[in-house]
């Protein structure tokens, strides 16, 4: 049997850790063995993105050590694993030096879930049930860095009574954008309100996704102004009814 370390982003791990449970799940009934390391902390992705690249180097250093298996590594959360893949080379430009061995290592082992559910594992019937119309929500992240958009949709297709209705923007960001939603508060908010009213246009009771991040967002929005909908993450409905 196939083992894979865990990697649980912040947010999931302070905010949403349901998903990181369901994740579990998922996995096992895909027929994996889960090992979860508890010393794990951030990958160092917003400290890289304001600037701190140092903080982020030694973030890194430590990641290497808290995922040192040569084995899938399998994350919730595109976000982190495309930042890794495609940013960690920025903080080792040596090629020839241990780090960068260590990244490359992580690199062939870095999995987004739905990626590795999809095209590793080839798994995508759950027998879950979800008996909602829901829409789908591109993260920026997902989409530009780790590179998937059929993944996702192939496995939401499989899950009983559920419709996926696809809006407009599906592919533009919902505004949260890491730091840009503290330093641009009325850009991001505009920006959220179009996504929330492209989704509203579907009919849609769900806006789903793989990023917690961008969920909780588009939430505070739903929220602060009592819209009648909801957000969830992919695990969460590939977990239910089972």
């Amino acid at each position: 049997m196939m083992t894979v370390d865990l990697f649980v982003p912040c947010f999931i791990d302070q905010l949403y850790p349901e998903t990181a449970r369901n994740t579990i799940k998922l996995l096992e009934k895909a027929g994996v063995t889960v090992n979860y390391n508890p010393n794990q902390t951030c990958c160092g992705q917003p400290q890289f993105n304001s600037g701190y690249w140092d903080k982020t180097r030694k973030l890194a250093v430590k990641f290497f050590k808290d995922f040192p298996n040569d084995r899938p590594i399998v994350s919730p959360g595109a976000s982190c694993t495309g930042f890794i893949k495609k940013h960690y080379p920025k903080l080792f430009p040596d090629k020839n030096s241990g780090e960068y061995h260590e990244y490359e290592r992580l690199n062939r082992n870095l999995f987004e879930l739905t990626d590795f559910l999809v095209n590793k594992l080839k798994f995508t019937e759950f027998n879950a049930v979800f008996p909602h119309k829901v829409t789908y929500h591109d993260a920026c992240s997902a989409l530009r860095e780790y590179g998937i958009k059929k993944e996702p949709r192939s496995l939401l297709y499989n899950v009983k009574g559920l419709e996926v209705a696809e809006m407009e923007n599906a592919e533009v960001c919902c505004g949260f954008g890491g730091t840009f939603v503290a330093k641009f508060t009325g850009i991001s908010s505009a920006m959220t309100q179009q996504k929330v009213e492209g989704a509203l246009k579907t009919g849609a009771k769900y806006i789903v996704s793989t990023e917690s991040s961008c969920l909780m967002n588009i939430q505070a929005y739903i929220n602060r102004n009592k819209i009648p909908m909801k957000t969830i993450h992919i695990a969460d409905i590939l977990a239910s009814g089972w």
